[in-house]
């Protein structure tokens, strides 16, 4: 058996760095961004990407999907004084990859940092009220100037939303003294108005009544009606003295 000559193991290497520099594989997300002897020269992908070999290329895989990163809490005190802890969720996709790859270092990181910092800056300027009941005008400011930083870097900001709101105890308790408050307060408001409306109505009925002797003697015997229907077995009822004033006539009539 003749022995495989010397000269052609590194012969045989130097395929095999050629294979492992030339030949990538890239999947239906991802984007290469080619760099020729450190010149950025393309974008190239998905699919197999083939370079010039011995590193003479060099690329470097950005995802095009979209990312949905989680903002740190932030401790933030408001416009009226008040601390709180606000986290947030913020969603973005490379849309440019040679941006992303050339004009900022680890795009990622920058962002989160950029997220963090506009959320506060923006909370530190609005009230407590504000933010509890306003969050889609805050998502919308805190998305506009995190879309205008990161635009130059080819990223496609998504959105910006605050998640949650984490308020002291002290001030949960105080809130929730201020909401029993108001609905008391709101119950007695309605509770007048019915009053008022009940003395309305009943003031015409007195009118009506006032003005037409026989439906008070109506009235009166409609109320016999009701009691009677609750099988009492005796049962008082005071007899105005207009009932009998027209008998109480009479008599007095046929005496003269």
């Amino acid at each position: 058996m003749s022995e495989i000559p010397f000269y052609y193991f590194p012969i045989a290497i130097a395929v095999i760095i050629m294979f492992a520099t030339s030949f990538r594989i890239l999947k239906e997300y991802e984007r290469a961004v080619i760099f020729r002897l450190g010149r950025f020269i393309g974008t190239r992908g998905p699919g197999l990407v083939i370079m010039i070999p011995f590193w003479i290329e060099r690329m470097q895989r950005v995802s095009l999907r979209v990312i949905v990163n989680d903002v740190t809490p932030q401790d933030v005190i408001t416009k009226d004084n008040v601390s709180v802890s606000v986290n947030a969720v913020l969603t973005f996709r490379v849309a440019e990859p040679e941006k992303a790859v050339i004009e900022v270092e680890e795009f990622g990181f920058a962002i989160s940092q950029i997220a963090q910092t506009t959320l506060r800056s923006v909370l530190g300027r609005a009230e407590l009220d504000d933010l509890l009941s306003e969050r889609e005008k805050l998502n919308q400011d805190l998305e506009e100037i995190i879309k205008k930083q990161c635009e130059p870097w080819g990223i496609e900001v998504h959105a910006m939303e605050i998640k949650h709101v984490d308020l002291p105890v002290e001030m949960q308790r105080a809130m929730a003294k201020q909401a029993e408050a108001e609905r008391e307060r709101r119950a007695k408001v309605v509770h007048a108005e019915g009053e008022f409306e009940s003395a309305e109505v009943l003031t015409d009925a007195a009118k009506i009544l006032s003005e037409t002797p026989t439906a008070v003697q109506l009235r009166f015997l409609q109320a016999l009606v009701e009691v009677s229907a609750e099988k009492n077995s005796t049962v008082i009822f005071p007899i105005p003295i207009d009932l009998l004033s027209p008998f109480i006539n009479k008599q007095s009539d046929k005496a003269e």
